[in-house]
């Protein structure tokens, strides 16, 4: 509509943020009042004008507002057109008709500033993941200062279950990190500390299994970290700045609207401004000229081109709303429709987002429920998350309980647990754990392991009484409608779909093997995701991104189209995105495309029976072909039909 939706508003909020759109409402209010006193009354005409001014008033305030800031710098825009077509509306006795112009375009504008207001919260909501304070260890002294006071090659104490405060090094303990606020990872990494400081390379180059990230959370182990990032460059800040730079650069859309502007607000003025003066060269009265000129710029005024747009756009919003689709704004639903590649996130968005039992191999002997029991009584005395994850779903599977029968539980960072069971030692874990307890693991379980691995699961051996009694594998399963999406959309045009996560490659592989993606590529950070995207967008110009996690967020800002699973989506991809499936629910992405190319197709055809009457209205005005009544009557017409053509898509229903 107009290009105040990159603006900050500097004026001051009498009802806080929501100040533009509650006049928005008020104008409709005030709207409504005067026309039925007008059309429903016999009051004097007084009466019912001053409903209509006030209107004007509430309508035309911020749009006001906007439209001088324009002309103080030399220019104008639709802004003040609308301004002066209102103006002109009052002069010529049309009331209603400046009111509603007035009406339609203050709302347009309130939407858009409260768009723009929520697309800011996402920095703050990035900023709130790492901690304030940090604990940290100077001369032997421990003291806790703000995060903004830690210097490089400080030492900080990280407690269990709490969040870690810089990007660092483990320099002492063990412990198992959720990293899924920064990579994604569905499972938390095993971390432990590095063995030497001596030639420390730079924190990219440091081995994973030792580095850890500001904001993401530590286990139930306490570990000291060696600051190597300082609070500005931290992981964290690196997403806010990517997050920043992508949100601040200009739609196509806007720049568009700027150049229709540019030449299409000063030829109307002009033509005004001409036509006020041809009593001079035909037989005429000024009074007579200026009415033909006022007559003109009623005609001229894009009052159906104005609402041709954000009609649609809000009937598209509102049909999607019902269907459990948050769509924010009119760029995203018309780029839906033309996007030519989606790339995904794994974890929470094509897949469950947590680990799932999923093979249990007994072995030497052992039948599948006594291997079952045998797993059950030692993982449940385990806090790890991927312990907890396989007691639950072994109790479910086999309907067996805990009978107490195993102790003395240790786990072994990086390698798995031991403990005794039936008074005999148990191991669960890989296979350097077996080895290190001289348990020999043949070539026939390497090969089932390496099967299973490049099946994208997580594999785990189980050692009972110095031998191999079978091994579990878990993964982090795809959603039960993830295929048939995936299938739909191929349908409806969307012809490649990638899979960009922070797992291993392997499992990326399997999952996108599974649901039928094009592609997969795996061991991805933010930052790499973010290269991903615009590889894809010089490939594929115009490409969605679908997450659900601060790890997503940075790449999302920087699709053409980004889209937040929503109950499961951390609140920076919820803002940020531009769609959120707050059902939850991938299954309703194809009904979000078909309703973006339905909304295109009626945009469209309003946009050419809005210029189509002002191009048919102009010049029979010009040569007084017409009177007011009937230019009024046609302009009426025309947005009606533009409301009415856009309305049918509250009924839209995918084919």
């Amino acid at each position: 509509m107009s290009n105040t939706s990159t603006k900050t508003l500097s004026y001051p909020f009498i009802f806080g943020k929501k100040t533009e759109l509650y006049f928005a409402l008020l104008c409709g209010v005030f709207l409504c009042i005067g026309f039925l006193l007008e059309k429903l009354t016999h009051i004097p005409a007084v009466g019912y004008k001053i409903m209509y001014a006030i209107s004007y008033v509430f309508g035309g305030y911020f749009v006001s507002i906007e439209a001088f800031k324009k002309i103080s710098k030399g220019g104008f825009d639709i802004d003040f057109l609308m301004i002066a077509a209102a103006i002109g509306a009052i002069y010529i006795g049309s009331w209603a008709e400046g009111a509603l112009l007035l009406f339609l375009f203050s709302l347009g504008h309130a939407l858009e500033h409260y768009a723009m207001h929520k697309a800011k919260k996402s920095i703050e909501a990035l900023g709130n993941l790492s901690p304030k304070m940090a604990l940290v260890k100077r001369n032997g002294i421990v003291e806790e200062i703000s995060v903004e006071s830690l210097h490089i090659k400080d030492v900080i104490i990280v407690k269990p279950n709490t969040k870690i405060a810089a990007d660092g090094v483990i320099i002492k303990g063990n412990s198992s990190i959720n990293q899924a606020p920064i990579t994604g990872e569905s499972i938390p990494v095993d971390k432990e500390s590095i063995p030497t400081l001596k030639r420390l390379p730079e924190f990219s180059e440091i081995d994973k299994k030792h580095t850890v990230f500001a904001g993401t959370i530590n286990g139930d182990d306490s570990i000291e970290v060696l600051v190597l990032k300082l609070s500005k460059d931290s992981t964290v800040s690196r997403l806010i700045k990517l997050v920043s730079e992508v949100e601040t650069q200009k739609s196509p859309t806007q720049r568009l609207t700027k150049k229709f502007e540019k030449w299409y607000v000063p030829i109307v003025i002009l033509m005004v401004f001409l036509l006020c003066f041809t009593y001079l060269v035909i037989n005429e009265t000024f009074e007579e000229s200026v009415y033909r000129a006022i007559t003109v710029l009623v005609a001229a005024s894009p009052c159906a081109l104005a609402i041709s747009t954000p009609s649609a756009v809000l009937s598209g919003i509102a049909r999607a709303a019902k269907k459990g689709v948050l769509i924010k704004g009119g760029k995203a639903l018309e780029d839906l429709g033309s996007i030519t590649a989606i790339a995904f996130d794994k974890t929470g968005t094509l897949t469950e987002g947590k680990p799932t039992l999923k093979q249990m191999i007994p072995m030497h002997g052992f039948n599948e429920f006594e291997f079952a029991q045998l797993v059950l009584e030692v993982e449940s005395l385990s806090n790890h998350p991927l312990a907890k994850a396989i007691a639950k779903d072994i109790k479910k599977r086999y309907q067996i309980a805990v009978t107490d029968n195993a102790s003395n539980v240790k786990a072994i960072q990086g390698k798995g647990v031991t403990a005794t069971y039936n008074n005999q030692k148990i191991y669960i874990g890989n296979v350097k754990l077996m080895e290190d307890a001289g348990i020999e693991v043949d070539s026939a379980i390497h090969s089932k392991m390496e099967h299973l691995l490049l099946k994208g699961e997580t594999v785990m051996l189980v050692a009972y009484n110095t031998q191999i009694a079978g091994m579990i594998s878990v993964m982090d399963v795809p959603r039960k409608t993830a295929k048939s999406t995936i299938i739909k959309l191929r349908q409806i045009g969307v012809k490649y779909m990638i899979m960009l996560t922070g797992d291993h490659q392997n499992v990326g592989n399997a999952i996108a093997k599974q649901i039928g993606l094009s592609e997969a590529i795996g061991n991805l950070l933010p930052e790499a995701k973010v290269a991903e995207i615009k590889v894809l967008l010089q490939n594929h110009k115009k490409v969605a991104m679908v997450g659900d996690g601060v790890n997503d967020a940075p790449a999302m800002a920087l699709s053409t189209v980004s889209i937040a699973m929503g109950a499961a989506g951390s609140d920076v991809a919820l803002e940020v995105a531009d769609v959120a499936l707050m059902s939850d629910k991938i299954e309703n992405l194809p009904f979000v495309f078909g309703l973006s190319t339905a909304s295109k197709r009626i945009i469209k055809q309003n946009i050419w029976i809005s210029l189509g009457m002002v191009l048919f209205l102009v010049p029979i005005t010009i040569l007084g072909l017409t009177n007011i009544g009937i230019a009024v009557l046609l302009h009426e017409g025309s947005t009606i039909v533009v409301v009415l053509n856009a309305l049918r898509l509250l009924r839209y229903k995918m084919d």
